[in-house]
């Protein structure tokens, strides 16, 4: 008994020519000369365009669910910053300062300035300049001191 491949095949025999010429057809355009020679702007625009498919397959594709989980923890941040932020700050800007709280700021700096005190800090004296002698001139000095 024939096996159902072996009928196949012998049903399809009769084919087999039609399909080697046209596949002879084919091949012999591919070797075509034309076909072989790429002027060198066509083969930088192809480079170009393929170079965005490259890195999708070699970095994307590959660690797509890495990717994924990033962006989710990106937008996370970004909702809880918007979450977080103050509103209070805006409405203190547009409206101004009260005489209150102008007041009140001033007995702050005047408190500070009574607790840090005057600035009495000694001055130093300012470094010699810094000129270079010969060695010998210099043990003397060292020796002197």
């Amino acid at each position: 008994m024939k096996t159902p491949r072996e009928i196949l095949l012998a049903r399809h025999k009769a084919i087999e020519p039609k399909l080697d010429d046209v596949r002879e057809h084919v091949v012999g355009k591919l070797n075509d000369k034309d076909t072989k020679t790429q002027s060198s702007s066509e083969r930088l625009l192809s480079l170009f365009l393929s170079c965005p498919k490259v890195v999708w397959n070699e970095l994307v594709l590959p660690s797509r669910r890495i990717w994924a989980g990033l962006a989710v923890v990106w937008l996370v941040l970004l909702a809880a910053n918007f979450s977080m932020r103050d509103r209070s700050e805006i409405k203190m800007a547009k409206s101004p300062p009260s005489p209150e709280m102008i007041m009140a700021f001033r007995q702050q700096q005047q408190l500070l300035s009574e607790l840090i005190g005057q600035d009495n800090a000694p001055v130093a004296r300012p470094q010699k300049p810094f000129s270079p002698k010969p060695a010998s001139e210099r043990r003397l000095e060292l020796l002197m001191t």
